[in-house]
């Protein structure tokens, strides 16, 4: 199981710590698989910085885009997104 680090904007950051936001839609410019570790940490937008506040979750399912067949194929062929379902881990930074 791999640890990956990213970056979340503030308001998103808040969702996630009181349990409201559970998804994460991101770019797939990354490898996670299922029982993943992802460290989310703070990052405020507007100051460019890191806010210190961290949090792990743990990524329980991916949904990968690329080679779907859903919608309009064209739109899609370049772009490649994943859906990840996170939970949190018990022993939080």
């Amino acid at each position: 199981m791999a640890t990956i680090y990213k970056k979340v904007w503030c308001e998103y950051f808040e969702k996630i710590i009181f349990g409201k936001k559970k998804l994460e839609l991101r770019l797939a410019d990354f490898e996670i698989n299922e029982g993943d570790t992802l460290v989310l940490e703070e990052w405020d937008k507007d100051k460019k910085e890191y806010t210190g506040r961290k949090i792990e979750v743990v990524a329980t399912y991916i949904l990968k885009t690329k080679g779907q067949t859903f919608g309009r194929r064209r739109k899609w062929k370049n772009m490649d997104f994943k859906l990840s379902n996170l939970n949190q881990k018990k022993n939080n930074l």
